[in-house]
């Protein structure tokens, strides 16, 4: 399995917008990608700006049709969005 980490950072007072719109969003991955196991997008505490995504990916395959997807999936939220994105990729350690 893949884990990703992302952190957007979103315009200032454009928050309640984003928290609309990623919804939607998730809504669509979910039922579009089934191998995506996780899409959870979350606010930080003390970080008006921040949205992080844990995101869980069966294998390579699954990744890969999700990253076909993104700017489709992202359109309508990217003017919402500061330039860049930090993207961490994790692989679990099994025990």
């Amino acid at each position: 399995m893949i884990t990703l980490i992302a952190t957007l950072k979103v315009q200032d007072g454009k928050m309640d917008e984003v928290k609309g719109i990623l919804k939607h969003i998730v809504a669509h991955v979910k039922s579009t990608e089934p191998g995506c196991l996780e899409y959870i997008p979350h606010t930080v505490k003390g970080e008006d700006h921040t949205i992080i995504f844990y995101e869980k990916y069966q294998d390579k395959d699954a990744l890969k049709i999700h990253s076909a997807n993104f700017m489709e999936n992202f359109k309508e939220l990217l003017p919402y969005l500061e330039p860049g994105m930090d993207l961490k990729t994790c692989f679990e350690i099994a025990g």
